[in-house]
């Protein structure tokens, strides 16, 4: 039997009935959006509050035995992991908040994300980026595996969870049925830079590790534009009738310019807890982050066009219509 098949049998024997008895301590609050849209930077300023817990990148990479593993392996293998993510220029490591996609991937569930391994095969999975396309046992088997997920971080932490994946934009619906009381934040950007930058974290993700060599890119233009209509044409008619108290939506220019401030909307309007106790945790973090430079992309006019036109939904929602 592999290690890890090991460990996750351990896991499982020593804290099995304890994750399946663990009450979430609050509804999730969750982040949303498009690949590259600011869901990290997002992500990482929400857990700058303590009262909240987050899955770490240990956990979501190892989620079947971390309980019995990750003081270990965060203390004494910060090698293995670079130190900045290969897509951008933001900081990497075991600890760091990161998307629970990587642990649903790694305890099985279905997820687009495993076409990272074989970019040459078609793009498994896809249809689970939008709540109306899973199949019953899809939808049967990602539901049971998400809510262990869950769960086991909330036997961990005791905290209320704040999770970020961009493929649960589409699944909106979904995550409502599931926790019906979950607050949702969700963050926009202009299409001229999302595309561009997403078609980059693709390729990053294909170089970096995948098996195979990386997909066509012109087939790999076609996943990444159409991804974008099927999760916003699940997200807009799954938030349809959702209250202004449980959804927010910001831009990820205003995030950049404003943190402190768009920070505090989002406390204010979803009513999420008291926002000058974590003030100031922001104001620090906004201060040693002024030299940061984001990647800086620019598009063919013909490629602006094809993006502006088949986005032109998403463009003029969220303000970016030219």
């Amino acid at each position: 039997m592999p290690g890890s098949d090991l460990l996750s049998l351990l896991q499982h024997l020593l804290f099995g009935k304890a994750i399946a008895k663990a009450q979430l301590a609050a509804p999730p609050l969750f982040v949303l959006g498009h690949w590259r849209s600011g869901t990290t930077l997002l992500h990482e300023l929400l857990t700058l509050d303590t009262k909240f817990a987050s899955p770490t990148t240990f956990e979501c990479f190892a989620p079947s035995h971390f309980l019995l593993t990750e003081g270990l392996v965060t203390r004494f293998g910060g090698w293995l992991l670079p130190n900045k993510r290969p897509m951008d220029n933001m900081k990497a490591g075991w600890a760091l908040p990161q998307e629970d996609e990587f642990a649903l991937m790694n305890l099985g569930a279905p997820t687009p994300y495993a076409h990272i391994m074989f970019p040459q095969h078609d793009f498994v999975d896809e249809n689970t980026l939008s709540s109306e396309e899973f199949t019953p046992e899809q939808l049967h088997q990602w539901k049971r595996l998400f809510d262990w997920f869950l769960r086991a971080l909330t036997y961990k932490s005791s905290k209320p969870l704040i999770l970020k994946s961009p493929p649960h934009t589409g699944r909106i619906q979904i995550l409502r049925d599931m926790y019906p009381d979950a607050k949702f934040i969700h963050i926009a950007r202009d299409p001229r830079k999302l595309y561009p930058s997403t078609m980059k974290l693709w390729k990053s993700l294909e170089a970096v590790q995948g098996l195979q060599r990386p997909t066509d890119p012109q087939r790999l233009s076609e996943f990444v534009l159409r991804s974008l209509e099927s999760m916003y044409r699940s997200f807009e008619a799954g938030r349809r009738d959702l209250p202004e108290s449980q959804i927010i939506d910001v831009r990820y220019e205003e995030l950049v310019a404003n943190p402190v401030e768009v920070i505090g909307r989002i406390y204010r309007q979803l009513n999420i807890g008291d926002f000058e106790s974590v003030r100031g945790a922001l104001m620090a973090r906004s201060d040693s982050e002024k030299e940061y430079q984001t990647n800086r992309f620019g598009l063919e006019p013909e490629i602006e066009e094809l993006v502006m036109s088949r986005w032109s939904s998403y463009a003029e929602r969220y303000g970016y219509k030219a």
